[in-house]
């Protein structure tokens, strides 16, 4: 749907395009419960959490042909889902000040609630129980932390399509302390562009009865700030990590060359080389993990 974007001195106006552990078995919702509907967009507007002056297209990526890819819009990601592998290639959403400061509140959803679920749409999607006994956890890619201000996007965030296989000690470890960065990043910034993933390259482990889940080497976070123009990008070892989140920054230029994925392709050329070549977690707000 368009929406008229008027927040902003210079009234711009933004076509919006429709985007976008373990869990116990439950029955399977009604297929057509994990969309939104076909004439409203999968941006989060509850509760006047919508982005001011945000740009749906931001979101847009674009994958080397060499990778299968079927794109699932939900309410508040967009999932770009692998048959092959039977994981995403790529989870992308936005979050607001308004929204983590709804998901931190005493009434936001609790994670307790939701189980994992397979989503009958997917093409290959796995379901639950094939990630058992694997040693491997479901690891999310774009965190339930950051769901919680709707019930909607958090059942979402349980399928089994924002899944892949993470060892434990990285998804407890500093993928998570990761995660509550940007959480934190998002609480103080009006407005972040998140995408995240597996790097999907050379001759994967397989998991599942029938061995045919990959699991990834390594993950990315790539965080764009649109109204500070800042950007910074992680990424992970699919193993322990032995040293702080913060010594895992890259720039999203190297997450690139290592994916074959392109971000941010909607901002102006020199705007994008400006903010794809640079990191620095200074220029974010401090934040230290619990441990």
């Amino acid at each position: 749907m368009n929406i008229l974007r008027n927040l902003y001195p210079l009234a711009v106006l933004a076509v919006l395009a429709a985007c976008n552990g373990s869990g116990k078995q439950e029955q399977q919702p009604a297929a057509d419960t994990f969309y939104s509907s076909p004439q409203v967009s999968n941006r989060p507007t509850d509760n006047g959490a919508e982005p001011s002056g945000s740009n749906a297209s931001l979101l847009d990526v674009a994958l080397p042909a060499r990778l299968d890819n079927q794109v699932l819009r939900y309410k508040a990601i967009t999932v770009h889902f692998n048959k092959r592998y039977r994981i995403p290639n790529c989870v992308a959403y936005e979050l607001t000040n308004t929204q983590m400061a709804m998901a931190d509140a005493p009434d936001a959803e609790k994670r307790d609630n939701y189980n994992f679920n397979r989503d009958p749409k997917a093409d290959g999607c796995p379901d639950w129980w094939e990630y058992k006994d694997t040693g491997y956890d479901r690891g999310h890619m774009a965190p339930a932390m950051d769901m919680r201000w709707d019930s909607k996007a958090m059942e979402q965030c349980f399928l089994m399509t924002n899944v892949c296989p993470q060892l434990h000690a990285l998804n407890d470890g500093e993928w998570r302390h990761t995660e509550e960065a940007i959480h934190t990043w998002a609480r103080r910034t009006e407005w972040l562009v998140v995408f995240t993933g597996p790097v999907l390259q050379g001759e994967m482990k397989m998991i599942g009865k029938q061995h045919n889940i990959a699991v990834p080497p390594q993950f990315f976070k790539v965080v764009y700030d649109p109204k500070q123009r800042r950007a910074i990008a992680f990424l992970f070892r699919n193993e322990r990590a032995t040293k702080s989140w913060t010594n895992y920054a890259v720039t999203i230029d190297e997450v690139e060359r290592l994916t074959g994925i392109d971000f941010l392709a909607a901002l102006p050329d020199d705007v994008e080389t400006t903010v794809e070549s640079r990191q620095n977690v200074r220029d974010w707000p401090r934040y230290t993990p619990r441990r």
